[in-house]
């Protein structure tokens, strides 16, 4: 009944959640309250979800340290990269990828903000990407109600391009950690069905634009690099943006988690502008130092974060997401395209990373088939997670950001963009079925 319990309590507070632009609650305060909620029914019987043990409630205990580290984790790399971005962004760093997509025509803007968003979340990462991406499209387009279309093509891009990258997307990341995949044959199999899936979206999407847009002012775009020299701004990208680059490669030489990589350029950035700004006055550098710009962070956004994947922890730890996909493997009769591309459907409702990792503790290894190294379950795993997430606005970490900070609501992501993000999801699909046939 406790089992029940708890996957209602989840079940109500993601149906509220999905409502928020009707019940009139932030979903950040329903996020926290499903968490608190399903980890303290767990711990009304600890002995039965941690049986074996002595002592339950510690064992309960230290799982819930233990999922708050892991999802600490995740937020600090958050919080870390939006820091970064805001920093880079004030000093006119990203002028250069504004000028890139600079352009009065509604459509040629949508093509070049999908292609960009695309290839820039292999490099880097979708989150971070999305983020990147906001910041600029609000210089080029000021008003919230005219980027809308664009929101929606930044989420659809930025999953579709960390799905065919092995550092683009933290189930990619994990799935190529463990050996189940090699960059190379990702990139080369997953690269044109994760490219259909972007494609076809903003085919469909451009029909929604017409007209152009008015012709950007420098003066309102320009910012506090006014303050900077040219070389100072080329500096503060460099750090900024290069830093970004290096983390995955940060993560690599060191077996550091990303957000220590994250920390470490932003620790860089922080230095670096304190001492451009030394020779200001006091009353004009003070606006535009790095703990100042801390002050920006959407932390309703965060604690979004904080509290639906700890609620989905709770899910794991209860077994729920296990028996989901145990339950998917039987009723397909082990299809594999028919498992993966549902479990990607699925990673639009909840978090994809538990999914992949029940995924990873169900199926073994093996040493030759759909299930060997680089095997087709695996690519299709990573794809199908990696992609789905864009059918719901909180499918993905970087629907959630963007939702945060263009304040989309659910219900207008869900009738305007889900039924054309599930076209491009099936497109991708069926991209990887026939090159399988070549």
């Amino acid at each position: 009944m406790l089992t029940i319990a708890i996957v209602a309590a989840f079940v109500a507070g993601y149906a509220c959640i999905a409502l928020e632009s009707v019940i009139k609650v932030n979903k950040a305060a329903v996020a926290l309250l499903m968490f608190v909620v399903c980890w303290t029914l767990l711990m009304m019987a600890p002995g039965y979800y941690f049986p074996g043990t002595d002592d339950a409630v510690g064992a309960a205990l230290e799982s819930i340290e233990g999922c708050l580290g892991e999802t600490s984790t995740t937020l600090f790399f958050l919080m870390g990269a939006m820091t970064i971005v805001e920093v880079v962004d004030q000093n006119g760093g990203f002028n250069f990828v504004r000028d890139l997509l600079g352009t009065t025509s509604k459509r040629t803007l949508l093509w070049r903000i999908a292609l960009m968003t695309f290839f820039l979340s292999a490099i880097l990462d979708n989150l971070t990407t999305s983020i990147v991406l906001i910041m600029v499209l609000r210089k080029l387009v000021p008003h919230r109600q005219d980027r809308l279309i664009y929101d929606a093509i930044i989420v659809i891009a930025a999953n579709s391009g960390g799905a065919f990258s092995p550092i683009g997307d933290v189930t990619t990341i994990m799935l190529w950690n463990s050996g189940m995949i090699t960059a190379a044959m990702t990139i080369m199999h997953l690269l044109i069905p994760s490219l259909m899936s972007m494609l076809v979206p903003a085919f469909l999407l451009q029909f929604g634009l017409k007209g152009h847009l008015p012709q950007a002012s420098h003066d309102s775009i320009s910012t506090s690099e006014q303050e900077l020299t040219a070389w100072e701004r080329k500096t503060v990208f460099v750090l900024g943006v290069g830093g970004l680059i290096f983390v995955p490669i940060f993560r690599y030489l060191t077996d550091l988690p990303p957000f220590m990589g994250i920390l470490l350029v932003l620790g860089l950035l922080w230095v670096t502008t304190e001492l451009f700004y030394a020779h200001l006055r006091v009353e004009e550098k003070a606006s535009h130092r790095v703990a100042r710009l801390l002050s920006h962070i959407d932390m309703a956004t965060i604690l979004f974060f904080l509290g639906i994947l700890m609620a989905v922890n709770c899910l794991k730890q209860i077994g729920v997401l296990t028996a989901m996909g145990q339950w998917l493997d039987s009723v397909s009769g082990s299809n594999h395209y028919l498992v993966t591309g549902i479990i990607g459907i699925i990673s639009s409702i909840v978090d994809n990373v538990p999914l992949v990792a029940g995924c990873m503790g169900m199926y073994p290894m093996a040493a030759t088939g759909d299930l060997a190294v680089d095997g087709s379950f695996w690519q299709l795993l990573a794809y199908c997670a990696g992609v789905g997430g864009s059918m719901l606005i909180i499918g993905s970490a970087a629907g959630v950001v963007v939702m945060g900070l263009e304040g989309i609501s659910f219900g207008w992501y869900l009738k305007r963009i889900t039924p054309i993000a599930l076209l491009g999801y099936l497109a991708g699909m069926l991209c990887y079925w026939l090159q399988g046939l070549l």
